[in-house]
């Protein structure tokens, strides 16, 4: 299930789900996409917003800057997400992991996208932002894809 407009969704959804895409955009400042991220982040520090991500986020957000070399930017990420408001970090476990097995199996997600879900779901989220269409394959849980709200604005 696609959700097409981030006002009605964060509305609708009290507690919601990040992609690793939308922590990539927000601290990159992507020209497309910094401005709802950034507005998602103020919502989830000011309490409007409960959150959550998978400590796989944190793998992906890392490897970059890991492979670059830049230590700095590792303690940077560490020190703004880590202790975000609101924002918690989900571990995974046997059970995530069935249920990833089987999310991925009935919807032909990759392994990271499928344990995203299964986070997502095994924590009690009702809504998943993310940037990947493979997700409007999920029926689970309401998907806002940012792509898809960025090209009608």
């Amino acid at each position: 299930m696609v959700s097409s407009q981030p006002g009605d969704f964060f509305k609708k959804h009290r507690k919601v789900y990040l992609d690793t895409s939308v922590f990539i955009y927000f601290v990159e400042r992507h020209p497309h996409y910094y401005d709802l991220c950034d507005e998602i982040f103020r919502d989830i520090e000011e309490g409007r917003i409960e959150a959550a991500t998978s400590t796989l986020t944190l793998i992906e957000i890392l490897v970059q800057p890991y492979r670059l070399k830049k230590e700095e930017l590792v303690l940077k990420f560490y020190s703004l997400f880590t202790t975000y408001p609101h924002l918690q970090w989900i571990q995974l476990t046997l059970g995530i992991s069935d249920l990833a097995a089987k999310l991925r199996a009935e919807h032909n997600l990759k392994t990271p996208d499928a344990i995203q879900i299964a986070s997502a779901l095994s924590d009690g989220a009702t809504g998943f932002v993310c940037n990947d269409k493979a997700f409007r394959r999920v029926k689970e849980i309401e998907c806002l894809i940012l792509g898809d709200w960025a090209q009608k604005n």
